[in-house]
């Protein structure tokens, strides 16, 4: 089987037109190259080229392999670049999972650097709660994450990447509109909260805000979505404390209402990655997060 070194000779005698010339062009003498030229021929079984006192040309042959050993030429030099750039992240894959809020936040911005930034590298993106991201990182069915700040487990690193605070959902007409209600005044009204389990994080913020205040709501509903506790809200069923970001979901039956007393920094994202993945393009998209 011939080389890729046999190809590149053989190329520069038919560009050149003689073996002096090509053997200039590649820094070496003219007995290798001929010699590799020869074995081309004998490994191809015809003859590519005419030689004559002034030089050489391809025969009919060797046009038409001309043309071939200049694109298996370029293929091989693709893929030493591919690879090269596989090796530094700037090619592959990358499999992004994120929250309903967290694509209200961080993951527009971040997909948005990421293309202009890595522009050959794919972006697969699905979203899922902060559990379901959880087992699918430990899985290694996804490369990162933008979730609630997951429990702590080994290989998982996670990254705060956005806090925001709550905001009141109400239906709208609801008694509270148009006032800057306390912790205390939703306390009193009946409250559309998360499921412990599929909204573990949110569950436990809005539990843990009401419990630092010493005050006990009365829960109506439990909701793993975000998008689920509105529509509620909306049709009446009580109010709810949703993450500020969502205010950007104007809903003809939803008003939203800043609380005087919530803390500023309620709700955070975090971008969750496995700490021995060892993906190049998942390295190079942490850098822009």
């Amino acid at each position: 089987m011939y080389t890729l070194d046999q190809l590149v000779g053989f190329v520069a005698v038919a560009e050149e037109g003689s073996f002096a010339g090509a053997a200039d062009r590649l820094r070496m003498t003219q007995p290798p190259l001929s010699r590799q030229v020869r074995k081309l021929e004998r490994d191809v079984g015809v003859e590519l080229l005419v030689r004559h006192h002034r030089g050489a040309r391809p025969t009919p042959a060797g046009r038409v392999f001309l043309d071939e050993a200049r694109r298996l030429l370029a293929r091989a030099e693709s893929a030493r670049l591919r690879a090269r750039s596989a090796a530094d992240g700037t090619t592959g894959t990358v499999r992004i999972a994120f929250t309903a809020v967290s694509a209200m936040t961080v993951l527009g911005p971040w997909a948005s650097t990421l293309a202009a930034q890595l522009p050959d590298v794919d972006l697969i993106l699905t979203e899922m709660v902060t559990g379901e991201q959880v087992e699918a990182l430990l899985a290694g069915e996804i490369d990162v994450g933008l979730a609630r700040d997951p429990a702590r487990t080994e290989p998982l690193t996670a990254r705060p990447v956005a806090s925001e605070s709550m905001v009141l959902a109400v239906p709208t007409g609801h008694p509270l509109t148009g006032l800057r209600p306390t912790l205390a005044d939703v306390a009193a009204h009946p409250l559309v909260t998360y499921a412990p389990a599929q909204a573990r994080y949110l569950y436990e913020t809005v539990a843990g805000v009401f419990r630092d205040a010493n005050l006990t709501p009365r829960y109506v509903q439990h909701v793993a979505q975000v998008n689920s506790v509105l529509a509620l809200v909306g049709a009446g069923l009580g109010v709810a404390l949703v993450p500020s970001s969502v205010v950007t979901l104007q809903l003809p039956s939803v008003t939203y209402l800043e609380v005087s007393d919530m803390p500023e920094h309620a709700v955070q994202v975090h971008c969750v990655w496995r700490s021995d993945n060892d993906n190049p393009a998942l390295a190079r998209a942490l850098t822009f997060i």
